[in-house]
């Protein structure tokens, strides 16, 4: 693990600046250790919400939560094929990996088993790398993963150790890191991030990074929270983007090995600074969509990095050889090449075709109004920007707004 560049002592004074100029100083100093490690590769995701809303748990800034009163995106576990086409998807949109994502911590025995299958197909018939993102597991699980194609599980921390119960009551901070464990005792790498802006204090946000330094994680995705109204966390603005920016630099000096992506909320929060962002120290971002959310054009997402001298090609050897992250190195297999020449030209793949279905919230997804809401573990009250609860909305007792 290459240790930190920084102390905590520095990383707390750099995260009380706020000239612009000693930003951009600070970026120039992340996107020199980004090189240094990583010269000019990149690792662009992408994700598919394979299973969506009625979560058990209580997590702050969830609209699949079954305790927010925020509308959510609805659909039972999709079946391998489903999972494939979304990969596909994202193989056209220039993505280097795949992850299938979950909602809740676990899942059912069968819905399991349509992820091992969706991973065999990915595997078999794209050149992408495999993620799995869900939820808490044992070393057998996170083992069968591996052996159906899956090199990389996510499981995120969300947040520092001391603010977490501000976060979620039903998720244990400690089952979180006894999973990363199982996962790494599976010989998988490890996937482990949080969201910036859940009411943290800076303190915290460098707390959180020394955490993830502890762990090692192969790679740190970094979210930036977009509040959903009807969630505990609803009422917040949006962090100034400077600060976003300077945030990422002072994580990748605390984690100069890891591979960092932001995900979550970029759009929303950083606006036009995310180029700024993507030189203060990014490997890649979350192309595509995200779970409930629509996101930029993959287009665009590229040109993020091309602009900065960085190299997007796609990797051609599923996973083999990529460049630099995959520490292990045990994968090995070629797969065929599905989507080579159409990656801006969805109109020529098909007049050849190749058959690309790009996924679409607001026409794939059905929107589930929640009638009945049960209170939050923690007694907290959901929330709505600038304290206005929707008329036609429920409380948190289960009654309509206003009974």
């Amino acid at each position: 693990m290459p240790a930190p560049l920084i102390t905590r002592d520095e990383a707390l004074r750099l995260g009380e600046i706020t000239d612009r100029d000693e930003i951009l100083a600070l970026v120039d100093r992340a996107w020199a250790a980004r090189q240094a490690r990583f010269g000019d590769s990149t690792d662009l995701c992408s994700l598919v919400n394979a299973k969506s809303g009625g979560c058990a748990e209580d997590c702050g800034f969830c609209a699949q939560s079954r305790f927010a009163e925020a509308e959510t995106p609805l659909h039972a576990m999709m079946e391998p094929e489903q999972i494939l086409e979304h990969a596909k998807a994202a193989e056209a949109a220039g993505a280097h990996r795949f992850c299938m994502v979950t909602q809740g911590q676990g899942l059912s025995k069968r819905d399991f088993e349509k992820v091992l299958e969706g991973a065999r197909l990915v595997a078999r018939h794209t050149n992408l790398k495999r993620c799995a993102s869900i939820g808490h597991m044992s070393a057998q699980r996170a083992k069968a993963l591996k052996d159906a194609g899956i090199q990389r599980v996510h499981h995120n921390v969300e947040t520092a150790e001391s603010y977490y119960p501000e976060v979620s009551t039903t998720v244990r901070y400690e089952g979180r890191i006894r999973t990363i464990r199982a996962v790494e005792e599976a010989g998988l790498e490890t996937c482990v991030g949080g969201i910036l802006n859940l009411g943290e204090t800076r303190a915290q946000r460098v707390e959180m990074a020394f955490e993830l330094a502890k762990i090692d994680p192969t790679s740190v995705p970094i979210n930036l929270l977009n509040p959903r109204p009807g969630t505990k966390f609803g009422d917040r603005d949006h962090m100034d983007p400077w600060e976003v920016v300077q945030w990422i630099a002072i994580f990748r000096l605390i984690l100069p090995g890891a591979l960092f992506r932001l995900c979550g909320g970029r759009v929303e929060n950083l606006g036009e600074l995310q180029p700024l962002a993507v030189k203060a120290g990014l490997n890649g971002v979350m192309m595509g969509n995200f779970l409930t959310t629509l996101n930029a054009d993959p287009a665009d997402d590229r040109a993020m990095f091309t602009d900065l001298g960085l190299n997007v090609a796609r990797h051609a050897d599923n996973g083999a050889n990529p460049r630099p992250d995959n520490r292990s190195g045990w994968l090995s297999g070629e797969t065929p090449d599905v989507v080579e020449d159409y990656l801006d030209t969805l109109a020529d793949a098909e007049s050849a075709g190749v058959k690309v279905t790009v996924w679409d919230p607001a026409s794939q997804l059905r929107y589930a109004k929640k009638e009945t809401v049960p209170p939050r573990p923690d007694g907290a009250p959901n929330r709505w920007p600038d304290g206005e609860r929707p008329a036609e909305s429920v409380t948190s007792s289960g009654l309509p707004f206003g009974h």
